[in-house]
């Protein structure tokens, strides 16, 4: 039997950081789905810059992830119910709360654990590990 984890994320500009939450997230199960948030479902933070397909398309094209998917327009759940995964992986700094994710899929019925990947320390001086500080670093040098 498959063992299916949903990893999400707005993936704007791919960075080693993400790479880590995906390969973690992927040593979780057999299959890793990946949904990619959609513009208007990232309230949290800054609008990515990037469109959604484009984000897709990038964190699909990396060895780790089996398929990335777009997140539903209204309803964040909506791919869960339709995949109807084993695990879902959650990056160590996202802001969900872990027990109202829980406390939805046990009442939608989706029975799967939520489990967070690990953090990751830079490798090397310089070594950017969030999307924020690639920006930053971008206005700082570019302005």
């Amino acid at each position: 039997m498959t063992r299916t984890v949903i990893a999400q994320g707005t993936f704007d500009i791919l960075h080693p950081g993400h790479v880590h939450y995906l390969e973690e997230a992927k040593a979780m199960g057999d299959e890793l789905v990946v949904i990619v948030a959609r513009r208007s479902n990232v309230d949290h933070k800054e609008a990515p810059v990037c469109p959604a397909r484009q984000r897709r398309d990038v964190v699909d094209a990396l060895e780790v992830v089996d398929e990335a998917i777009l997140g539903h327009e209204e309803d964040i759940f909506v791919p869960i119910e339709e995949r109807d995964p084993d695990v879902i992986a959650l990056g160590h700094d996202q802001h969900h709360d872990d027990a109202a994710i829980e406390a939805e899929l046990d009442r939608r019925g989706i029975d799967c654990e939520v489990r967070r990947a690990s953090g990751r320390e830079p490798r090397y001086d310089g070594e950017l590990l969030s999307t924020r500080l690639i920006v930053d670093e971008i206005v700082e040098r570019r302005g």
